[in-house]
């Protein structure tokens, strides 16, 4: 399984497995990162990709020191679940 990797071109972070393409969309304005929307193929659910993709797209949001405001319900609900990921949110 191969890492997470910025996209830039296409605006979303992505990680490919097997072939199919999970990818977490996102707009960025400043230092701000705003994640609209995460897609993993149906030939990869219930296989934690979903989490490993926004836990490496977090990782490297945090190391650029962006701030997060999670538009997306997945990437909202994950935070949630790890809360040591709460402070790169945008207050």
């Amino acid at each position: 399984m191969s890492d997470v990797i910025n996209n830039k071109a296409h605006n979303r972070y992505e990680l490919d497995v097997e072939g199919h393409i999970a990818a977490t969309y996102y707009r960025l304005d400043g230092d701000v990162i705003t994640f609209v929307h995460t897609e993993v193929p149906a030939e990869l659910g219930g296989k934690g990709i979903g989490s490993k993709l926004v836990k490496g797209a977090l990782d490297q949001v945090r190391t650029a020191d962006l701030k997060v405001i999670a538009q997306c319900p997945f990437v909202k609900a994950w935070i949630d679940k790890h809360p040591d990921y709460a402070d790169i949110l945008k207050r």
